[in-house]
């Protein structure tokens, strides 16, 4: 199976405007913002949607929102507030088939968010 974009980006293979990188995640800025600021966090294993993190992804999914809260703190959005979202398939909004967690910040965001 090929990798997505987001597979190559943590592979090195595309270059993004990285924010954070452990051996576990990477959190970038998003190419195409619907927000002021809009990160990704996604896992450096290739994992395509929520339904397909199982037992022993406990750590990783742990790290993703871990790193999603530094990043807003670092950013100066933990104050005023930031969302985060993940998206599973189609109908929830996924767009591309690599697990990934957005945040979301700089400005009031609305509820419901659908």
């Amino acid at each position: 199976m090929a990798k997505t974009i987001f597979g190559r980006i943590a592979a090195g293979e595309i270059p993004c405007k990285k924010v954070y990188e452990d051996d576990l995640v990477l959190a970038f800025h998003d190419v195409a913002p619907q927000a002021p600021t809009h990160i990704l966090v996604i896992p450096k294993e290739d994992v395509a949607t929520l339904n397909d993190l199982g037992p022993g992804h406990e750590a990783l999914a742990g790290r993703m929102v871990i790193i999603a809260a530094k990043v807003a703190k670092e950013l100066g959005l933990a104050e005023s507030g930031y969302r985060l979202v993940m998206n599973c398939n189609e109908d929830g909004g996924q767009t591309v088939f690599h697990v990934h967690l957005h945040l979301l910040g700089g400005r009031a965001m609305g509820w419901p968010p659908g």
